[in-house]
């Protein structure tokens, strides 16, 4: 049974092969790669797995059908073979989305749309190459405008010609779908901390040895020696290089794109209304747990990284936009919950951040003369097992020694060694419905897959960590399993990571105070340690959402 420790807990500083800064899902995804070739791998995260841009998403997996405006081929055709990948290797999480995508306007719109699904379906060739057969997605198909209307009754029918659909993937929880990647990577032999900050490097001359990392959680520094660091800090990458000493070798800057969705009532149907804006944008009104995910914003982000968070100016654009092309209209006080984030992009000054590329670039600091230090720039949550692959391939390169074979696309995450998704759902609610919410079955299994048994055998020995504490039916035990096995150390960390518990919006009082104290007892939390995590979550619910009834 698989526990992840906080390796900056313990008295172990022996040199590691590579140490990865960043605990999103890029660095998790190198983290596994390296620990399944057999490298010593560390892994250091400042705050929370996943925490960041990595949990902001739109919750899909997609190949970038909008991209192929910009003739990125190539970028389209490498999401789209990841796309298949991350529906083998993780098919709890991953399963097929029907898009749909009114077209307005002019035979020029219909043909320009009709020209570019076709070609997303030649380029994604081997989509129903799946290992499991219920992840197939089938190729385009198109209705006319009356027939459009009876498939989504509230979009907008003046000028409406003719609508496409077609498929991507959803992923019913990024959060938890990083930690797979970590945990897999634990299980190959990675040692990986949260709440460990990179407070500085060590530094010979013109070569980067190591990094001195804060225990955040107790306050102490440890140095931590590797042959080689990754700076996988994403939105933060340019923050960790002002740390080297020679600055201006690394004078590397982000551009950094402000992402934010809403969380209203479901409003549609259970696919993606996929809409154009009049400014040429795209937005996306997307089911999820009975819920609608309205999104998302690309908007450059000028400020410090770490001051970010939603704004309501923010959230009223992102009304005005989806009540300009929708029928359903709706107000500030219909929004349940707003989430939002910053993606790193590859800094390109003649690029708007809406244009910029969802390319990564790897930047090895040997080439200003400073040693032992590479740097990820840009990339995409559907990529990154692709990204890791190369950034092995470069180390390999460096050090001179024959590129290992990656097993990693041929391989389960672990927890989700599931050959046939439907035939494990069934057997869970055959072992379990005479016991729990056939809700909670369903839940707990898909988003813990084989490791599910374990929360249901928690609850049975405890009764109290039977309760129900969501509609589509989390239960306590969740929270137990979070802090027994998976490094938890907040509220936050349990309501918005590791459950999903505070994901939709505020839970109520009631909810917050049973899961605050079952933690402060779990974790021995000192009064102050209570008082400050409750102010935490409190601070985390209230901007901007202090006008919403």
């Amino acid at each position: 049974m698989l526990k992840l420790s906080r390796h900056i807990e313990s008295n172990s500083t022996d040199p590691f092969d590579i140490i990865i800064i960043g605990g999103g899902i890029t660095g998790a995804a190198v983290a596994y790669t390296a620990s399944s070739m057999g490298y010593k791998t560390a892994l250091f995260e400042k705050n929370d797995y996943g925490g960041a841009t990595s949990a902001a998403t739109s919750k899909l997996i997609h190949g970038g059908l909008r991209y192929l405006a910009n003739f990125e081929l190539g970028l389209v055709r490498e999401s789209l073979r990841e796309r298949l990948i991350l529906g083998n290797i993780a098919p709890n999480f991953v399963y097929p989305l029907p898009f749909l995508f009114p077209i307005y306007g002019g035979i020029f719109n219909i043909l320009k749309m009709q020209v570019g699904l076709n070609l997303y379906d030649i380029l994604s060739f081997d989509k129903s190459k799946t290992w499991d057969k219920s992840k197939a997605l089938q190729n385009h198909t198109s209705y006319n405008s009356i027939e459009t209307t009876k498939i989504e009754p509230n979009i907008v029918t003046e000028n409406l010609q003719q609508s496409l659909l077609f498929y991507d993937y959803q992923s019913i929880a990024p959060e938890r779908l990083t930690l797979a990647f970590l945990k897999s990577a634990v299980q190959k032999g990675a040692v990986i901390s949260n709440y460990a900050k990179v407070e500085s490097f060590i530094q010979n001359q013109n070569r980067i040895e190591g990094v001195v990392v804060r225990d955040l959680i107790h306050q102490t520094e440890k140095e931590f020696k590797a042959k080689i660091i990754v700076n996988c800090a994403g939105t933060w990458a340019d923050e960790i290089l002002k740390k080297v000493s020679e600055q201006s070798s690394t004078a590397h800057k982000v551009k950094r794109s402000e992402g934010i969705h809403i969380i209203t009532k479901k409003i549609a149907e259970n696919h993606v209304v996929s809409l154009q804006t009049k400014s040429g944008k795209h937005l996306m009104i997307m089911p999820w747990r009975n819920h609608s995910i309205i999104g998302t914003t690309d908007k450059e982000y000028l400020g410090e990284p770490d001051q970010y968070k939603v704004s309501k100016q923010g959230i009223d654009e992102l009304l005005t936009e989806v009540n300009e092309h929708y029928k359903v209209k709706l107000t500030y006080a219909d929004v349940q919950f707003a989430y939002g984030g910053l993606r790193p992009l590859i800094d390109n000054p003649s690029e708007n951040s809406y244009n910029a590329s969802r390319k990564f670039e790897l930047y090895d600091h040997a080439k200003v003369n400073l040693n032992g230090l590479i740097t990820v720039e840009g990339g995409k949550y559907t990529t990154s097992r692709h990204l890791a692959h190369e950034v092995l391939k470069l180390i390999q390169k460096k050090w001179q020694v024959t590129m290992q074979k990656d097993k990693t696309a041929k391989n389960y995450l672990y927890g989700c060694e599931i050959p046939n998704i439907t035939q494990f759902l069934t057997s869970q609610h055959q072992k379990y419905d005479a016991h729990f919410n056939p809700k909670t079955v369903e839940y707990i299994s898909k988003n813990y897959g084989t490791q599910s048994d374990i929360i249901f055998q928690l609850a049975q020995e405890n009764e109290a960590w039977k309760e129900q504490l969501t509609d589509d039916g989390e239960i306590l035990a969740e929270v137990v399993y979070a802090i027994q096995f998976e490094s938890t150390k907040t509220l936050c960390d349990i309501l918005l990571r590791r459950t999903g518990i505070g994901t939709l919006g505020k839970p109520t009082p009631e909810i917050i105070d049973k899961i605050t104290d079952l933690t402060s007892k779990m974790l021995h939390w000192s009064t102050e340690e209570t008082t400050r995590n409750q102010q935490q979550i409190q601070n985390y619910y209230t901007m901007p959402f202090e006008n919403v009834n």
